[in-house]
This record gives C-alpha cells, structure tokens and sequence, in this order.
C-alpha cells in the first residue's frame, strides 16, 4: 500500500505532551493519527463527543503567553471599540474580571 504524508499545526507545547503520551502507550504520533484515522473511517464519525464546555472558567492568557498574532488581535479589538465608543472604563473591567474569576480587591 503507498505511503503519504501530511502535516498538522499545533502548539508546540501540545505536541510534547502528546508525543510522551504516545511514547508511554508504546506507539509514536504516526501511529496514534493512524489509529483516529481508520476509527473515524470504519465508524464514520469522528469517535468522540465535541461539544462546548459548560460554566468552565479560564483564566485569561497572560501577554508572555500569547503569540504575537494573538496579542495584535486583543490590541486591535481594544482599539475597535474604543473607536466604536463601546469600550468600557477600567474600572468596570476590573470589576467585572474580579466577578469572572474570582479576584479580589487589589
């Protein structure tokens, strides 16, 4: 049977977790994609629930943690609504982050 490749982006730090998850199943990434992919085919789904968590709180990513592209996207949102003029004082968005996730006075 022939042989193709193809290639998947994802966050690095996923890739390591996943690839030692891999390693301790005794089996390499190829492998495991290889696996998901004739379950999907033979069941014609993907063989799994994907669905939105309900009432999961994360903590918003710290700017060290973004990519560039994301801190440009937050930037740029920020920028939009305060040109919209629907932005909101800082004060109310403190207010609400504290509500959200649990933070106290400062």
């Amino acid at each position: 049977m022939a042989q193709a490749a193809f290639s998947v982006r994802m966050d690095e730090n996923l890739k390591k977790q996943f690839e030692g998850l891999c390693s301790d199943f005794g089996m390499n990434v190829t492998t495991a994609f290889t696996i998901f992919a004739k379950a999907v085919v033979r069941e014609r789904k993907i063989p799994f629930e994907i669905s939105q968590p309900t009432q999961v709180l994360q903590a918003p990513k710290s700017v060290e943690d973004m990519s560039k592209d994301e801190l440009f996207l937050k930037l740029q949102e920020g920028l939009d609504s305060i040109e919209a003029g629907t932005g909101l004082p800082a004060e109310d968005v403190f207010n609400e982050l504290r509500g959200k996730y649990n933070f106290g006075k400062v």
